[in-house]
């Protein structure tokens, strides 16, 4: 059976249509092909991130709570094995005398204890090196009176900052 054109139309021309070229990234995504087990897979694989994510967040959390928790179980051991140390040595009689004989100068009856308080040769000397009076010095400054003397030395003259002398410390006063 052969076609044939209709009565009253005209016949028309086929002319070819080009398309334009295509990038490598439009291929490739045309070639994806996507079965409906692929999806239904896709779809559950996030899923069960989406629901196992919070839940293992807090695992992680709580596993971190552990590690720290053991950490300080693992430093009050070695406390209390230090308190056991120290109470196992104060009830040592011998470790309770040696240190009232150095700490607190303890003797037993009939010892006999030697103190040196005065070694003599030495001085207590400043960190120029003059000797440390044990002396009580009066100051030869009248202070009060430097003092007045600088504030109405500031306030009443008229001569530049730059000419303006300070007065001697030893001749206010005299």
């Amino acid at each position: 059976m052969t076609r044939q054109p209709r009565a009253g139309s005209a016949r028309t021309t086929r002319v070819p249509v080009e398309l334009p070229a295509e990038h490598a990234s439009g291929q490739w995504l045309r070639s994806i092909r996507a079965s409906g087990f692929a999806i239904t897979a896709l779809v559950l694989i996030v899923m069960f991130i989406v629901v196992l994510a919070p839940s293992l967040r807090v695992f992680v959390e709580q596993r971190q709570q552990i590690a720290v928790l053991e950490q300080q179980v693992q430093t009050a051991k070695h406390a209390v094995t230090d308190l056991k140390n120290q109470q196992a040595r104060w009830s040592d009689p011998h470790y309770i005398e040696n240190l009232a004989r150095e700490r607190l100068d303890y003797v037993f009856p009939g010892d006999y204890s030697y103190l040196v308080t005065d070694l003599g040769s030495t001085k207590a000397t400043t960190a120029n090196g003059q000797p440390i009076s044990d002396k009580l010095q009066t100051t030869k400054v009248d202070w009060v009176a430097s003092l007045l003397s600088s504030v109405f030395t500031a306030g009443l003259t008229t001569a530049p900052s730059g000419k303006i002398v300070a007065p001697a410390i030893g001749g206010v006063g005299k």
